[in-house]
């Protein structure tokens, strides 16, 4: 009769802890967090049976890393989509980090004021800037465009009817939807006209004593077209003020230039008493709501106890305001450079990429395709580039590059791994090149 083998015994975790490997690992990390790798690594072991001890130690080390690794790291982004939503949209421009770094290591006066040595109100930091760029008589900022639209129907409409077409009840990221966002902000939504059909008249007919407020919802992340008609915002102003209820425009994207058919900030501050939009999309800035209008709107609006729940913090308005600051001085973001960016520009970097890439032995060729806006702008609106296709089994490669360091964000164009040149940033070539020899190599192995 044969007898089971048992698994030999498991060292203690003080024992282990005063090897020499061990203690080598107490010199990079804290006692306990290396103690809490080594019992997690013994439970494992209680499971699937003892390792060796070099097997062993190299698992708690690998466990350490895994833990204290950045989970939030730099991209590079080659996918064509400028403003990418799950890759953080806009990226700032070099003095707008530069902005952050620096207010973020030191104290700042994000809610005082030098002069007097009073308490101050951070919105008015890039107030002016704002209202100098866009003409608006009050300007307020907030966390993201979602907080800046629910702030204006809470603070304006609260209690009242809103009326909004249903060919507007938007949905972005995320499950946001329009009409939940009425339902907390405490407006009740009134909706007219049809998916594809609202006029002036269906708001006209739907206005009583207890219409607050019109609200306009611009459908920047998708188009309806064909047998379409809808109110223009010059109609719904002269409806609101004949009536004094006021005309909220979500804007969305935060065109400042025109831009394809994109409506501009300008446009809609001519005809409404406020105008949310986003910071990081064409602005090209960081995450933020955008509110401007006329003064007692604005100003009920930054009075309103939601305004402190959705307020920026000092690091959002350091780069916000090199952001506008730059704009005011002529400067073009990040994410204007990429929009401009000629064919035959792109065409020269993603020759260079090519050339250097077959010198190592990486079977690649260039393809014309089409870039993106990205971020709920422009759906419709394609942009013309280069794209470098490498060689080999698409989606294995995009997961390589995927997984590198820095990770590559690729798309797969032709049944081929692509890397769009649009949407790589001026100093990205080489680290590109370097990560798809990576790649293409790992593959082989």
């Amino acid at each position: 009769m044969h007898r089971v083998r048992q698994p030999s015994a498991l060292p203690a975790v003080g024992t282990l802890l005063n090897e020499a490997g061990y203690v080598r690992l107490k010199e990079l990390y804290p006692h306990s967090l290396l103690a809490d790798a080594v019992r997690e690594e013994l439970a494992s072991e209680r499971s699937t049976g003892p390792r060796e001890a070099a097997q062993r130690l190299a698992a708690v080390e690998e466990r350490l890393r895994d833990w204290t690794a950045p989970r939030l790291r730099r991209v590079i982004n080659g996918t064509g989509v400028v403003l990418h939503t799950n890759l953080g949209r806009a990226p700032l421009s070099r003095s707008a980090a530069a902005a952050v770094a620096e207010v973020a290591a030191s104290y700042s006066n994000v809610e005082l004021d030098l002069e007097s040595g009073r308490r101050g109100d951070r919105h008015l930091l890039v107030a002016d800037l704002l209202r100098r760029l866009t003409g608006a008589e009050a300007a307020l900022t907030v966390n993201n465009n979602a907080a800046a639209i629910t702030l204006a129907l809470a603070a304006l409409g609260r209690g009242r009817e809103v009326i909004v077409s249903r060919g507007q009840q938007v949905e972005i990221g995320g499950s946001f939807r329009m009409p939940d966002v009425m339902r907390l902000s405490g407006a009740r939504m009134v909706e007219v006209g049809t998916t594809n059909r609202t006029r002036a008249a269906d708001y006209e007919a739907a206005l009583t004593p207890r219409t607050g407020a019109l609200l306009h919802v611009h459908t920047s992340n998708y188009r309806v077209s064909g047998f379409t008609e809808s109110a223009s915002l010059a109609e719904l102003a002269e409806l609101a003020r004949g009536r004094g209820v006021l005309l909220i425009d979500d804007l969305g994207s935060g065109a400042l230039e025109p831009i394809a058919d994109e409506p501009t900030v300008a446009e809609s501050l001519r005809w409404s008493d406020v105008v949310t939009f986003s910071g990081d999309k064409l602005l090209g800035g960081p995450q933020a709501g955008i509110a401007l209008g006329r003064t007692e709107p604005i100003r009920k609006m930054a009075r309103h106890p939601l305004a402190r729940a959705v307020r920026i913090d000092k690091m959002t308005m350091a780069a916000l305001e090199a952001t506008l600051r730059e704009r005011l001085l002529g400067k073009r973001s990040p994410v204007a450079q990429m929009l401009a960016a000629s064919l035959p520009e792109l065409r020269r970097r993603a020759a260079f990429a090519m050339v250097k890439l077959l010198e190592r032995g990486v079977a690649c060729r260039l393809l014309e395709a089409e870039s993106a806006v990205g971020g709920g702008s422009l759906p419709e609106h394609g942009l013309a580039t280069v794209v470098l296709a490498i060689d080999g089994p698409a989606s294995r490669l995009a997961a390589a590059l995927r997984r590198g360091d820095p990770p590559v964000l690729a798309r797969i164009e032709a049944d081929l791994c692509c890397v769009d040149f649009r949407t790589l940033l001026r100093g990205e070539d080489e680290a590109l090149i370097d990560a798809v020899e990576v790649a293409v190599g790992s593959l082989r192995r």
